[in-house]
């Protein structure tokens, strides 16, 4: 049986060195599965490996089309099965990395086929303001609630549509859903650090990114800034200040926690994975 061996964790935990080391031992190649790193113009802000990491080893689905571009999870999860079924033709395991769980999730179990709602119930979802939904997926599925990003609307928005469409929290649905068979055995591996060290690490990131020039990257993605793409952390923070109405420094505080906030939300969502833990090297 052919393999696939995923690294995981929390943002600035050490992903990309690993899976490249790993990759390299088995003589494998990179298939990212994390949804900011397909985008050209997202360099600094999601942390896309450098040049010399990219040419160490084949990487997939880095930097592949731009934020103008629709690219959901059910066309990720087609394109990253037909690329691993290829590259299975040529070796025994594919390495696959990144943090976002949803995508990990489509790869692993498939994309959850859920009950589309009544235009009625869209509108009336539509009108919630962010808080209010919030306050009602606190209440009606407090288990999506503590894994999923809150400054989302659109993951918010769906949650509820499926919860008052079918009466049961999304969550239980979600999990009920993956049924999917897969032509290979996955392992999971989920990266961790102790929280000061991962904390570190975090501030040193944004620090190093703002260096770098994220708050140019950041002017150069204006025409884009309506997308949902941008409304991710280390973009969002950076906007107000280009329009005047915070401070770099501000701003920079804002990326870290928010990017620690981030972090948080991903050690509960890959809490669900049977999995083999590990510190990075």
């Amino acid at each position: 049986m052919k393999r696939v061996i995923v690294i995981t964790g929390p943002t600035a935990v050490g992903k990309t060195a690993e899976a490249i080391r790993l990759a390299r031992e088995l003589g494998s190649e990179v298939v990212s599965c994390d949804s900011r790193q397909f985008y050209r113009e997202l360099r600094i802000g999601v942390a896309r490996p450098s040049i010399e990491e990219l040419s160490s080893v084949p990487h997939h689905f880095i930097a592949c089309r731009s934020v103008a571009e629709p690219y959901n999870i059910s066309t990720y999860e087609q394109d990253a099965l037909a690329l691993i079924a290829e590259l299975h033709r040529r070796m025994a395991t594919v390495v696959v990395v990144g943090g976002s769980g949803l995508y990990i999730d489509a790869l692993l179990h498939g994309v959850s086929r859920m009950p589309d709602p009544t235009p009625e119930l869209r509108q009336q979802m539509q009108a919630l303001p962010l808080d209010e939904k919030r306050l009602l997926l606190q209440r009606v599925d407090p288990d999506y609630y503590a894994r999923v990003d809150l400054r989302n609307p659109v993951r918010l928005q769906r949650a509820l549509e499926v919860y008052y469409m079918t009466g049961r929290p999304y969550s239980a649905v979600l999990a009920e859903s993956r049924q999917a068979a897969r032509p290979f055995e996955a392992e999971v591996r989920v990266l961790q650090l102790p929280t000061p060290d991962l904390r570190h690490r975090i501030d040193r990131r944004v620090d190093a990114m703002i260096s770098e020039g994220l708050l140019e990257e950041v002017r150069s993605l204006l025409p884009f800034r309506h997308l949902n793409t941008l409304n991710t952390v280390g973009y969002r923070e950076l906007f107000p200040v280009l329009d005047g109405t915070a401070t770099l420094s501000e701003a920079i505080q804002a990326i870290k926690l928010n990017t620690w906030h981030y972090a948080r939300k991903q050690l509960t969502w890959m809490r669900r994975y049977s999995t083999t833990t590990a510190t990075p090297t």
